[in-house]
């Protein structure tokens, strides 16, 4: 979520999140985990705070963690199905911190959703060893200190296997990178506050309003190989409300194996069907990468 500095309310996005991260749990439950982002003070960790642990968001959630979150401008949740990585490392759940390419960068926070070939990229790219044992991470790594769209989508379009992602580079904490390869969805939605949300399913959103304040006005199912930077300028004196700062396009790329009807797990047909229907991607022969 990217936060309106408009908000009269931050009460009716913190809710709004929270309910998100009780709905994803039917994408995985073998952790979970959220982010705080924004620097205010007290918060520590350089202005970023992680919680995660195993099993599901709601177990993780901790009503304790609402006042921060009614301050942050920017929130991150995740749901975990460990498809590479054991769930029992701590270091393979999300929202995962990545360190940066250099001293001077404050790497980046990120959250990932399906799975890709890790090794080939690690066989391609000069990669700093990893902490745990997931694709996340090394998808994290790849993007850390990419700017500019076209930086980004070049690792983007490096990617074989499902990827939906979510990251802040964390010298930029009010800006939220968003991401859909092939197959894993991803849909954005805008409420009546001007509130930034992301989701894994359109359906979450409409539960949402049924059962909080949020209005939502926007609700939009991104297309395999959308890139885009959403969030605040934050230019000195001025207040801007969350807006796209910066979107591409790629042409992902999937292996036959990714093609499995859990990809859409919990959506309406008319959603599946639809989604289905602009699928884009790029398909390998069975066993063979594409050469970079």
């Amino acid at each position: 979520m990217v936060r309106s500095p408009f908000a009269d309310d931050p009460g009716r996005a913190s809710d709004a999140f929270v309910t998100l991260g009780a709905l994803a749990e039917e994408r995985g439950t073998d952790s979970a985990g959220l982010a705080l982002l924004g620097g205010w003070p007290g918060l520590g960790h350089d202005g970023c705070r992680v919680v995660k642990g195993r099993g599901r968001f709601s177990g993780v959630w901790r009503t304790e963690l609402l006042a921060e979150l009614d301050r942050a401008p920017v929130a991150m949740g995740h749901t975990r199905w460990a498809t590479q990585g054991s769930p029992a490392e701590a270091a393979n759940a999300s929202p995962m911190l990545v360190a940066g390419p250099g001293p001077k960068s404050a790497g980046l926070v990120g959250t990932h959703n399906g799975d890709v070939d890790a090794r080939g990229l690690r066989e391609r790219f000069a990669l700093p060893v990893p902490s745990g044992t997931t694709d996340s991470e090394t998808v994290f790594q790849l993007l850390a200190g990419r700017s500019g769209p076209s930086g980004v989508t070049g690792v983007l379009e490096a990617l074989v296997g499902r990827a939906a992602l979510a990251w802040v580079d964390r010298d930029q904490p009010t800006q939220v990178h968003l991401a859909r390869a092939a197959l894993s969805p991803l849909a954005v939605a805008v409420d009546s506050q001007q509130n930034v949300y992301w989701a894994s399913n359109p359906r979450w959103f409409r539960v949402v309003q049924q059962y909080t304040r949020v209005r939502f006005v926007t609700i939009v199912m991104l297309r395999e190989g959308t890139y885009m930077r959403v969030g605040m300028e934050r230019a000195p004196g001025r207040r801007d409300r969350p807006q796209v700062l910066a979107a591409a396009s790629f042409v992902p790329t999937a292996r036959p194996a990714d093609h499995d009807d859990r990809v859409w797990t919990g959506f309406t047909d008319a959603d599946r069907r639809q989604d289905r229907a602009t699928l884009r991607h790029r398909l390998t022969p069975p066993n063979l990468a594409p050469v970079a």
